[in-house]
């Protein structure tokens, strides 16, 4: 890549492939990689990427297909690609996966620590100028993020797009409910994890069996046969992990312990996420944004993730690379410091901070017959109801007219409700959607959250309310509660003739239509009926907070835009 100004790094060299690599920690415990090197007698930086997948398929001569569960873990990058261009490309296992030593540590400080060794030792090699940087998606970006905050000397810079930031919000328990069938799925991603539980080694046995005991009196967990199964096994297989997260209901230390520390960060930092990935990586882009003290930028792109073997976003981070650990002076960090791809225009548009400092969140109210409208509630405009049971999973959607202008999202969203349930407790599943006009939805992102779990943290903003998650207050049947449930960003131009909705539900029941919205599904559910009545009148203003970029100048219309009708009813 180059311009008339810079150069990226030339692609040049041969390559050369040393395998199975052993460094030991200081411990004793061996880390195995592979390492990937110019075929030159020169001095280069190395690029680093851990993780605990199979480090053999990372970058395999396969023709790249759409992300898929299949090929998921393929998240290292081009290893060749870096070597070509004067780069050391190295590729390790962390303790206790693959072929290296020790028991698996779920990310935690060992991990991070174990990483910042392997950095020094890495940097101090006869091929390596001593400069390191760390790249690579989801796991190998998270475990970046976590190291970065360690802050080892040698390391430069990290490319880390699409990583999670908050462990237990953004990955495990959404909005405090268990999403058990993404960590179902992702402890068989790990390659050969050797795993004892940490809740174990904290806590003794007694209180580890203790803990058991009372998670299988949860009705929740039991209804799942794959869960109750590893309760009632805890030492088959990779069970001692998915009952190390069903121990850990309530955030508290062991989340933070494996969950990124990127107010302590101060490297350089690339990061990002796409639009479709609101169940996984795109809240932590826009926390570590919010969070992160050193040079940083970032790219939200369309809602495809990437293709496996990862290969996009190799030319950019070259050019990161080239700044940050060669001194190339390519003007990266000139531009502006945000771009967010904007649906369905396929066009880019520039920020210079998260949130967008140009949005301007509007109310939109739930009123009766599933109207969402700026205009104020009516006197006695009531509630709706919904009944959510293992027989029926029902929903209420609230939709605008057909919008009269061009409607530009961007940024997060907020649901405030004013909710009574018949049950202690309610799980909530929030969709926010584009109505066509042809009257088909599309999904664009979800909120979720457990009624029980709804106190807020004293650091909460407008736009970005922050559940505690340390314990539940269970409802009172009848009583009406407000909820305040943040909503992943999203970005989309509504364009005249759409309309903008919230469906509302106690079950995420809903097939998945593609893969990253799989990854937003399969949470616990309620194993007794109950009903949940949304309330909306003057007292109880349930309404929608829209980030709104562009457009929204006059607003909807009741009419939707139709004056041939006069207000007569036919």
């Amino acid at each position: 890549m180059f311009t008339s100004q810079w150069s990226t790094s030339e692609r040049k060299y041969d390559v050369i492939v040393e395998r199975d690599v052993k460094v030991r920690m200081p411990d004793g415990t061996s880390l195995d990689g592979n390492i990937y090197r110019p075929a030159s007698s020169e001095k280069f930086p190395v690029i680093l990427g851990a993780h605990g997948y199979n480090k053999d398929l990372q970058s395999p001569p396969l023709r790249p297909v759409g992300f898929t569960p299949m090929r998921g873990y393929m998240e290292s990058g081009d290893s060749t690609f870096y070597a070509r261009r004067g780069y050391i490309h190295a590729v390790f296992n962390v303790r206790g996966t693959g072929k290296s030593e020790g028991f698996y540590q779920l990310m935690g400080p060992l991990e991070v620590q174990d990483v910042c060794h392997l950095i020094d030792w890495l940097a101090a090699q006869p091929w390596s100028d001593g400069a390191v940087g760390m790249f690579g998606v989801s796991y190998f970006a998270r475990l970046a993020k976590a190291v970065a905050a360690a802050g080892p000397k040698p390391l430069k810079a990290i490319f880390s797009p699409f990583a999670g930031t908050d462990d237990y919000r953004h990955r495990c328990y959404h909005g405090g409910i268990l999403a058990h069938g993404f960590i179902s799925h992702w402890r068989n991603s790990l390659h050969r994890p050797n795993y004892r539980s940490l809740y174990k080694e904290a806590h003794g046995d007694s209180a580890y069996k203790d803990a058991i005991a009372q998670a299988m009196r949860d009705e929740e967990i039991m209804a799942l046969p794959g869960l109750r199964e590893a309760l009632q096994n805890p030492g088959a297989g990779t069970n001692t992990l998915i009952v190390d997260f069903l121990l850990h209901p309530f955030d508290g230390p062991f989340w933070r312990e494996h969950s990124a520390q990127d107010a302590k960060a101060t490297i350089p930092a690339y990061r990002g996420a796409c639009w479709g990935n609101y169940g996984l990586h795109l809240p932590g882009a826009v926390t570590a944004w919010r969070d992160w003290r050193g040079p940083k930028k970032m790219v939200i792109g369309p809602g495809i993730y990437l293709d496996r073997p990862v290969y996009q976003y190799q030319d950019e981070s070259l050019r990161w690379f080239d700044y940050w650990l060669k001194g190339v002076q390519n003007g990266v960090m000139d531009e502006p410091p945000i771009r967010c791809f904007i649906p369905p225009t396929g066009e880019w548009k520039s920020l210079e901070d998260w949130p967008p400092p140009g949005a301007r969140w509007m109310t939109f109210y739930l009123h009766k017959d599933g109207i969402l409208s700026e205009h104020e509630l009516w006197p006695g405009e009531g509630s709706d109801s919904f009944d959510e049971s293992a027989f029926e999973h029902g929903a209420l959607v609230y939709a605008t007219p057909p919008l009269v202008e061009n409607t530009e999202l961007l940024g997060p969203s907020v649901l405030t409700l004013y909710l009574s349930a018949t049950d202690t407790d309610a799980l909530l599943f929030i969709t926010l959607l584009l109505i066509d006009r042809e009257g088909k939805e599309h999904e664009l992102t979800r909120g979720w959250l457990r009624a029980s779990q709804r106190r807020l943290r004293d650091d909460s903003q407008p736009w970005a309310p922050i559940q505690s998650h340390d314990k539940r207050g269970l409802l009172e049947p009848g009583k009406i509660y407000e909820l305040r449930i943040p909503i992943v960003p999203t970005a989309r131009l509504f364009q005249a003739g759409e309309r903008i909705a919230v469906r509302i539900k106690g079950a995420d029941d809903e097939p998945a239509v593609n893969s990253l919205q799989a990854l937003a599904r399969n949470h616990l559910r309620r194993p007794r009926p109950l009903r949940i009545t949304i309330h909306h009148d003057e007292s109880h203003p349930s309404h929608l907070d829209l980030p709104i970029t562009r457009g929204n100048i006059i607003g909807t219309f009741f009419s939707g835009g139709d004056i041939t009708s006069f207000g007569l009813s036919h």
